[in-house]
């Protein structure tokens, strides 16, 4: 897929920190507007007047933290994506996090030629934590495991290539990257992850990821 025309919107307080974001993203062809705000409530305005596709939110904002901004975005525009940025590796954070609707975590120690990758990666559907907080993530799904023991295990009627790509997208790849791997053309693995989604009975790829690693699918 060719990304082009995007808009983002960077919500941070350290005026320095969004100021290296931006001149980040400047750089980027695919990006038409970057829009800035110190706070969450200044952010969602911007969400409710401009057309914004996705956002770099920091968590420890004054006022209206990170968490919530993503929450109240995610239901103003479910389509609105959230890259979280910030130095918090708390557990409880990131897994509330990845509750509220975001669809990347990352470490603001993060390479800015890596983020950007991220925010393609992000933009064309993938998923993407930080390695850092990978294993929050895992031990998350694991000892929701043990609720599941005692009933029998789902049979969602995956196919073999349909679990090949759940896997895949547990891994973080993005539907051309899951083309590439597979020699699939991008319209068979937009196909494949429809089915996925209408199969597991979830929204979107993240739900589908950390479905996948409770239920042990892949």
């Amino acid at each position: 897929m060719s990304i082009t025309g995007i808009n983002i919107l960077i919500i941070e307080d350290h005026e320095l920190t969004r100021f290296g974001l931006k001149t980040a993203f400047e750089s980027c062809d695919f990006i038409d507007n970057i829009y800035e705000a110190e706070s969450a409530e200044i952010g969602i305005n911007i969400v409710e007047k401009e057309s914004v596709n996705l956002i770099i939110m920091d968590l420890g904002l004054p006022g209206m933290n990170g968490i919530e901004a993503t929450q109240k975005i995610k239901e103003y525009n479910k389509e609105i994506k959230v890259v979280i940025l910030t130095s918090h590796n708390d557990d409880q954070e990131v897994l509330n996090s990845l509750k509220a609707g975001a669809n990347a975590y990352c470490s603001k120690e993060i390479n800015p030629k890596r983020l950007i990758q991220v925010v393609q990666s992000v933009l064309d559907g993938a998923a993407w934590f930080d390695p850092s907080i990978s294993n929050i993530v895992l031990q998350a799904a694991t000892k929701s495991q043990d609720s599941i023991k005692s009933s029998p295990e789902k049979d969602y009627g995956l196919t073999a290539r349909e679990t090949q790509i759940l896997k895949l997208i547990t891994e973080g790849y993005s539907n051309i990257e899951i083309a590439k791997e597979l020699f699939v053309s991008i319209n068979t693995t937009k196909a494949h992850v429809a089915s996925i989604l209408q199969k597991l009975e979830v929204d979107d790829r993240l739900q589908a990821a950390l479905k996948a690693l409770k239920e042990r699918l892949v």
